[in-house]
C-alpha cells in the first residue's frame, strides 16, 4: 500500500480539471495555506457565488478532541469574518463505519451542498466518493485524518514528523533502553498511522529497546486503562510515547506509583499543568498537539476554493509544540479552563483566533 508521501512524492498525473501546476505557483494567502513541499500541485475550482451550504462529515465523536472540532467550527463559522459567507453549516458524525461515512458524503452531494469537510474514518476508501464530489462540483477537503491521494485539497499538520519529534524527544531523553510505551490512537486512522511510523522510524534504531504499544483511542479513560495494564504486566518503562488521552496516561503513572519518566504527548491543557505541576519531581514532557482548530482552516480553505481561489493541493499546517521547561499558566495552558481542553486555536498567519469561551459555548450535536 502507498502512504500519503509516497503518492505526493510521486507527482502522480492531474486528475482534476481544476490542478495547475505546483504550489510555487502564486497562490491565495500563502501565509496561510503553506503547501507541504515544493513539489506540492494547486488546485483551483471555477468560482461559485456565496453565500454557500457547507457541511461537516465527520466520522468518531467519542473522544474531547473530536467534540471541541466541532463547536471551534460552529464557532469559527459564527465569526464576523466566516458567517456572511456560509447559507447554511450541517454537522454528523457517523462513527468508525467507512460505509456510513461515505453515505453521509452522498447524501449531502445529492442535498446540492458546495463543500464537505470530512475527517476520514479511513485514508484509502474515498476514491469513488471523490469521482462523484468531483462531477457534481462539490469542494471536498479531508483534514486531520487525511486520504491516501493528491486528487481533493487536504488541510493537515505533519503527522510522520510528529512521530519523529516525540521520537526524538525521548531520545534526548535517554528512554533508549528498557521498555517504551506506546499508546496509540483510533485504528484505521492515516493520524494514528503516520505518527506511528514516524515514532518507530526514530526508535527502532536503537536495538536494545523494546516498544510495548497498545491502543488508547486518542481518550484519556482508554489511554489511563491500557497504560495501567501496561504497568501491571511489563513493569517499569524508560518512557511513554501518547498520541492523545494524555491526561490519563499520566492518572495511571500516579495511581500505580511508577516513577515520572520522560513523556511525549499531545496538546491537553491538563497534560501540561500536570507537567507544569510535577516536572522537579521528574515528569518531564513534551507537548505537540494537534490542534482541533484545523477545522477553521478548513473551513477557509472551502470558502476560498469555492470562490475561485488557488490553493496547494495539501495544505501543511505548522506543529504547535512545548517542552517542559517552557509551559507556563496562561502562556501554553491555562489552570482555569478543563483538563480536556486543547489549548493551541489560533492561527496568526489565517487571521484565525478562535477562543474558549466561543468554543465552550457551542454543543458538538448534529445539526
Amino acid at each position: 500500500m502507498h502512504t500519503r508521501r509516497d503518492i505526493l512524492a510521486a507527482g502522480a498525473g492531474a486528475a482534476l480539471a481544476g490542478i495547475a501546476g505546483t504550489a510555487a505557483a502564486q497562490t491565495y494567502e500563502p501565509a496561510c495555506f503553506k503547501p507541504f513541499s515544493a513539489s506540492t500541485k494547486t488546485i483551483q475550482y471555477p468560482a461559485k457565488k456565496g453565500p454557500y451550504r457547507i457541511a461537516l462529515a465527520n466520522g468518531y465523536a467519542g473522544n474531547s478532541w473530536r467534540i471541541q472540532m466541532i463547536k471551534s467550527l460552529k464557532a469559527y463559522a459564527a465569526t464576523p469574518d466566516m458567517k456572511p459567507h456560509i447559507k447554511e453549516l450541517k454537522v454528523v458524525s457517523t462513527g468508525t463505519d467507512v460505509a456510513a461515512q461515505l453515505g453521509a458524503i452522498d447524501n449531502f452531494i445529492n442535498a446540492g451542498f458546495d463543500a464537505i469537510l470530512t475527517i476520514a474514518v479511513s485514508p484509502t476508501s474515498f476514491k469513488p466518493v471523490i469521482k462523484r464530489a468531483k462531477d457534481a462540483g462539490v469542494v471536498l477537503i479531508p483534514f486531520d485524518n487525511v486520504l491516501d491521494t493528491d486528487e481533493v485539497i487536504q488541510v493537515n499538520e505533519d503527522q510522520f514528523e510528529m512521530g519523529r519529534l516525540m521520537g526524538r524527544w525521548l531520545e534526548k531523553n535517554g528512554a533508549t533502553s528498557g521498555k517504551v510505551l506506546e499508546i496509540r490512537g483510533l485504528p484505521g486512522n492515516s493520524v494514528d498511522r503516520d505518527r506511528h511510523l514516524g515514532f518507530r522510524e526514530i526508535m527502532e534504531k536503537h536495538k536494545g529497546l523494546q516498544i510495548v504499544e497498545v491502543v488508547g483511542n486518542w481518550d484519556d479513560g482508554t489511554s489511563q486503562k491500557v497504560a495501567a495494564d501496561a504497568i501491571a504486566v511489563h513493569g517499569r518503562f524508560s518512557g511513554i510515547y501518547t498520541q492523545a488521552g494524555s491526561n490519563g496516561t499520566v492518572r495511571a503513572l500516579i495511581e500505580a506509583k511508577h516513577p515520572f519518566v520522560p513523556i511525549g504527548a499531545e496538546g491537553e491543557n491538563g497534560f501540561r499543568k500536570m507537567v507544569h505541576a510535577h516536572h522537579k519531581d521528574g515528569l518531564k514532557g513534551a507537548s505537540a498537539a494537534q490542534s482541533p482548530g484545523l477545522v477553521a482552516v478548513a473551513l477557509k480553505a472551502a470558502v476560498a476554493a469555492l470562490q475561485g481561489q488557488k490553493l496547494p493541493q495539501y495544505i501543511s499546517v505548522p506543529i504547535p509544540y512545548v517542552e517542559y521547561q517552557d509551559m507556563a499558566p496562561g502562556k501554553n495552558f491555562y489552570p482555569e479552563l478543563p483538563d480536556t481542553f486543547y489549548v493551541a486555536n489560533e492561527f496568526p498567519p489565517c487571521n484565525i483566533n478562535i477562543t474558549a469561551p466561543d468554543i465552550m459555548k457551542q454543543s458538538e450535536g448534529n445539526t
